[in-house]
């Protein structure tokens, strides 16, 4: 999987955003790049958080936006990594809402989505990948962890 966000240039890494709004918008950078979403899609993903609170943050330091399939301005199924390295806040006060990582998913396949869903479900399961994801600074580190940790 990380093989592929490489050669899809479907990665970002950045220092820091301003907030969470502008974390997810900046995660979406990518998916926009080649098509696979529209500008406006990443306001979709601010409102749904803003709406339903911070769903999104699965496990401290790791956040997956997205929104119901077939969402509007979504052209390919595709997930988009980001890493900042200053975590932003969904919940100030409260650490375990904090989020670097971003995992942003686009999706107007089922098959195709709950394929990404289960193999970055599996990624996620691994505590050491995810410290390391965390210390990743380019594209040759995600090759390297590809190969050290998923084969």
């Amino acid at each position: 999987m990380l093989k592929e966000f490489v050669m899809k240039k479907h990665y970002k890494f950045a220092e820091s955003a301003v907030d969470w709004k502008e974390a997810i918008r900046m995660s979406c950078e990518p998916l926009e790049l080649d098509g696979t979403v529209d500008a406006g899609y990443k306001e979709a993903l601010v409102h749904c958080v803003e709406e339903y609170g911070p769903y999104i943050v699965i496990m401290p330091k790791v956040a997956m936006p997205h929104s119901q399939e077939g969402a509007k301005g979504v052209h390919k199924t595709a997930i988009s990594f980001m890493k900042l390295d200053k975590p932003v806040s969904f919940e100030p006060g409260n650490p375990e809402m904090d989020a670097q990582l971003f995992f942003t998913l686009a999706s107007c396949n089922s098959s195709e989505h709950l394929n990404n869903m289960s193999r970055l479900s599996e990624m996620l399961m691994n505590e050491e990948l995810i410290e390391q994801l965390l210390e990743a600074e380019s594209e040759e580190d995600l090759l390297r962890l590809q190969k050290e940790y998923l084969g």
